[in-house]
């Protein structure tokens, strides 16, 4: 049996798992063109065996508390993954990453599991902060950020290489004495 948290009546998280690989790297291999516009790893994720290796590095790095990653399942179908790319207690701060497959954006999937993340953070992780960091033409991840009261603290400049583009990461913060929206 696969660990799943319910965020609502259409969205649950999927706990990681190695049976998880063909429809993580389905997903990625249908959506190739538009996800390597935003990440970064997409264009060495070349077979179901990269997923598998990034799974097992993600369970690890869970058993160890300095990470949490799962699928994001929308109306019974993996959609995209979402957790925390790095958990910090000694500066009470997670950092949330997630994608989403091209053809299930617009539903709200992500504003709902970056609000359910953050609120689990500050209230059973006992974080103070939550950051999330977006590329500067992400209009849409920037979107996630503003409807859920996340401020901009600054623009790392020349941060990453999407698919040949060098470009800028915009670093947003939500803390706990915030109220989520």
């Amino acid at each position: 049996m696969l660990f799943k948290k319910k965020i609502d009546e259409e969205i649950n998280l999927v706990f990681f798992n190695e049976s998880l690989a063909d429809k993580l790297f389905q997903l990625i291999e249908t959506d190739r063109e538009y996800l390597k516009k935003w990440l970064s790893w997409v264009p060495f994720t070349k077979e179901v065996s990269d997923a598998k290796k990034f799974i097992k590095g993600s369970i690890i790095a869970f058993s160890s508390g300095s990470a949490m990653q799962c699928c994001i399942e929308y109306k019974g179908k993996i959609v995209g993954i979402i957790g925390y790319n790095s958990i910090r207690h000694d500066l009470k701060k997670v950092e949330i990453g997630y994608w989403l497959g091209a053809n299930y954006q617009g539903n709200g999937i992500v504003t709902r599991c970056v609000k359910a993340l953050s609120e689990y953070a500050f209230y059973k992780l006992d974080m103070e902060k939550v950051e999330i960091s977006t590329a500067s033409k992400n209009y849409p991840s920037q979107g996630v950020c503003k409807r859920l009261g996340f401020q901009i603290e600054g623009t790392i400049k020349n941060s990453e290489n999407l698919d040949g583009e060098i470009v800028d990461m915009i670093v947003w913060g939500l803390y706990k004495q915030t109220t989520i929206k």
